[in-house]
């Protein structure tokens, strides 16, 4: 049985879609008889991170990093983040000669720049240097991968994602979901400022919204916006409800890479309204009545309303994490098939440690 190490910033007890992303395909990988083990936060000690403190960031060593991943064994190793875990393992392989992938889940420089003052040019030189030693640095849709090359990575492979078409289906609408009059336009995702919510809450459109999830900039939206409905996170069978009664999902973000909430919302038959950027546009475009894509949300809002809840279903089933790990599985592979050939081309080293 071979054995793989994901080494991840994001874990437990953060809600997002990288988090989700890993175990829907480490479930995956056990059925195809893949080892996995994990290095994550939760075994070192850990700070929150400034501005945002529901996100710990680990402040192990490189020797406690490395005893954890040769504990393991591993005969693949996946960096799934850029943060400080990714780092050191990042470091490790490169000590040890051990081919590695990577992907690129969070627009990385955009996040950060939205914090702090660090020019994206710096930002994404740094996402350059980081991914471009690894043998695969994998990207969910086809327009990321394009816009990625043309910013200087390399290798760079498509891992798709899937979604749990039994947990989110339609189901028979109620009169006055949550109380509120209809339509109901709903978001749900982390209350951040890198989601761009205010685009959705500033619209002047019919009926009510509703925010479901937190974060950092939840207690300020709130205040801001006194006629939106702030649920706070949901999850399971719940979560999976509140999809369902919602009359268009909108997605107001322009830096996510894929939008695994998006596959949420066509799963429960809910037709999806966002701005033709990546993501959207892969999933959304071309897709009949399942959705509309639109520079002006609002208007994409409001053609959402004409939208096929039958077509947002048939969308998302086409979707599949099954599909979407054998995806992964061949990309790890295929990492540790190159043969180094561009060791050198980030950064000199004669030992190999960076």
């Amino acid at each position: 049985m071979p054995r793989l190490t994901i080494v991840t910033d994001a874990w437990h007890p953060q809600v997002n879609g990288v988090v989700r992303s890993i175990e829907n395909t480490n479930r995956e990988l056990a059925a195809l008889g893949v080892e996995v083990s994990m290095v994550t936060p939760q075994q070192f000690r850990s700070v929150p991170m400034p501005t945002y403190p529901e996100i710990r960031l680990s402040i192990a060593g490189p020797w406690q990093v490395a005893r954890a991943i040769e504990a393991q064994r591993p005969d693949y190793m996946h960096i799934a983040t850029e943060g400080p875990l990714g780092l050191m393992a990042r470091r490790w392989c490169l000590k040890n000669r051990m081919p590695f992938s990577t992907s690129y889940h969070t627009r990385f420089p955009e996040y950060v720049a939205a914090r702090l003052p660090v020019p994206l040019t710096w930002l994404y030189a740094y996402v350059r240097w980081f991914h471009n030693r690894g043998g695969a640095c994998m990207v969910a849709t086809q327009s990321l991968r394009h816009e990625m090359a043309g910013r200087g990575l390399k290798h760079l492979r498509l891992w798709s994602r899937g979604i749990d078409t039994a947990l989110f289906h339609p189901q028979p609408p109620v009169e006055k979901p949550f109380g509120l009059k209809r339509p109901v336009f709903i978001t749900i995702g982390r209350v951040a400022v890198e989601k761009n919510l205010p685009a959705f809450l500033d619209l002047d459109l019919p009926g009510s919204k509703v925010v479901v999830g937190d974060g950092p900039a939840r207690a300020e939206l709130e205040q801001r916006y006194p006629d939106v409905l702030f649920t706070g996170v949901k999850f399971g069978a719940e979560l999976a409800e509140v999809y369902a009664q919602a009359d268009v999902f909108v997605f107001p973000s322009v830096t996510d890479t894929f939008g695994n909430t998006i596959l949420e919302a066509l799963a429960s038959g809910v037709p999806v309204a966002a701005f033709p950027v990546t993501g959207p546009i892969d999933i959304i475009a071309g897709n009949g009545r399942a959705g509309a894509l639109d520079t002006d949300l609002g208007r994409a809002c409001l053609a959402a309303l004409e939208g096929s809840r039958t077509a947002a279903r048939a969308l998302a089933e086409t979707y599949s994490w099954s599909a979407a790990t054998r995806q992964f599985l061949d990309n790890v592979i295929a990492a540790k098939s190159v043969a180094w050939r561009h060791r050198n081309a980030d950064e000199p080293s004669s030992t190999g440690v960076s």
